[in-house]
């Protein structure tokens, strides 16, 4: 029996290791601190949610064969000591992924924005041809009850971010999956907090490219600069193989993919995903899919969760939710949008969450990035950046940040509503931007303008 333990089990993607750790009929335990939504429910339908929060230094017992230790914990965490004393072998969310797949042929997907969009295609496409494979993403996909399956599928598909392992271990994760494949979406500075030197940032994806094998491949975006630069340059004997956004047309709001046996309908679109599609659409040429084949999947991809997302279809008026925080994702959710339907208003709203975004001395990245949108929003809330322990910017310094004289800039998320709610949808976008949730602010009323 395989035994594992794991300290903070209640992280997104952790819980959903240790799910799949289950599935695949190993014991698991795990304790946290504290354990939210769905995380919770999740565990406790298999059994594995810590009767009580904390940390308890009785779990770790010899019997185990290993901890898997989350991003979340402290390195004076005293499940951690135990663990150490005992001699019980810890691994990182990443160390134990590549333990368990070094038999596999593993491909893993690189970029400051893209990664999750691609990995969603590349496994919506496998799962359509009936291919078995394993995979680590970073998202909920529609189709997969798990962000992680390990199973003896000879591949898989691992979503690979360049963030820090584990208390542990303060280099980048993708370093510790030594992929077969490689692909580089993009290069684009965030993170601030973490990586407050850019070009310290950038030299952990040229390491990551020159990590690829003789007889492995470099996937690379030639679209973006910094990425063609640094996979140009990448001392490798591996094959390297550019891509850029595959040729298509937009008609009546709808993308065609331009192919060889004419136009392929798809239900995604921008600049941006035709990147990811040409990208995904490499992988899955390298391991065995036919351009035919991909194209005959890639119809009913209606692409990952909170990327361009429908909330609301009216047919003339749509509501979209995107994860876009960073300037770059930012930047090309607002253009993909309004070129998609250049003839409808959008009113585009950026909710400032992260450090980085709330970081008077990175605003200036967010310049320009708004433009395209008729009516640009911006949403600031005071407590976030108390909790982070930030200056307050005032509306003078956003705007210029923003490079925005007419930008709309609310701290009180029922004023925000309120201002939505005094708009004309008629032929118009929404566009709702954030890593959080604009204060709980309640959608159901607005989505209730549309109808």
């Amino acid at each position: 029996m395989n035994n594992y333990h794991f300290i903070a089990i209640g992280g997104a993607v952790m819980h959903n290791l240790a799910l799949a750790l289950v599935e695949k009929g190993y014991q698991v335990t795990g304790s946290d601190d504290e354990i939210y939504e769905p995380s919770r429910t999740r565990l406790e339908k298999a059994g594995i949610l810590p009767k009580e929060y904390g940390w308890f230094p009785n779990k770790i017992t010899p019997d185990l064969d290993g901890i898997i230790l989350g991003m979340h914990a402290r390195l004076e965490n005293p499940e951690l000591q135990k663990a150490q004393e005992l001699g019980i072998p810890v691994y990182s969310f990443p160390e134990f992924i590549f333990n368990q797949s070094q038999n596999k042929k593993r491909v893993v997907i690189g970029g400051s924005h893209g990664k999750t969009s691609i990995t969603s295609i590349i496994l919506h496409v496998l799962k359509d041809q009936n291919v078995d494979f394993d995979y680590l993403v970073g998202a909920q996909i529609e189709g997969f009850d798990l962000m992680v399956r390990l199973s003896d599928a000879p591949i898989i598909i691992i979503e690979g971010d360049e963030y820090l392992t584990s208390p542990l271990d303060r280099t980048s994760k993708f370093f510790h999956y030594k992929h077969d494949i490689a692909l580089v979406s993009g290069i684009a500075w965030d993170h601030f907090n973490v990586f407050p030197d850019f070009e310290g940032y950038k030299s952990l994806f040229s390491q990551f490219m020159e990590m690829t094998p003789e007889k492995g491949e470099l996937i690379y975006c030639e679209a973006d600069p910094l990425v063609k630069t640094a996979a140009e340059k990448a001392d490798i004997t591996g094959k390297k193989t550019p891509y850029k956004a595959h040729p298509s047309l937009i008609e009546g709001g709808k993308t065609f993919l331009k192919t060889e046996n004419g136009l392929v309908p798809i239900q995604i679109f921008g600049e941006h995903n035709l990147q990811n599609l040409q990208g995904a659409m490499n992988i899955c040429k390298s391991i065995g899919i036919t351009p035919e084949a991909f194209y005959k999947s890639i119809q009913s991809f209606k692409g990952a969760a909170k990327r361009q997302e429908v909330i609301l279809d009216t047919g003339s008026s749509t509501i979209y939710r995107d994860f876009a925080h960073a300037p770059s994702k930012l930047q090309a959710t607002v253009r993909a949008v309004k070129t998609q339907f250049p003839e409808r208003q959008l009113i585009a709203v950026q909710e400032l969450h992260t450090y980085s975004s709330l970081n008077k001395d990175f605003l200036p990245n967010y310049a320009h990035t708004m433009d395209p949108a008729d009516i640009a929003v911006v949403y600031l809330n005071p407590h976030a950046v108390a909790l982070k322990k930030l200056e307050l910017m005032d509306e003078e310094t956003l705007r210029a940040g923003f490079k925005r004289p007419d930008l709309k800039l609310f701290t009180d998320s029922s004023a925000l509503k309120d201002f939505l709610l005094s708009l004309d949808y008629s032929n118009s976008n929404l566009l709702l931007m954030s890593s959080g949730n604009y204060d709980n602010m309640d959608l159901e009323v607005i989505k209730a303008k549309f109808n």
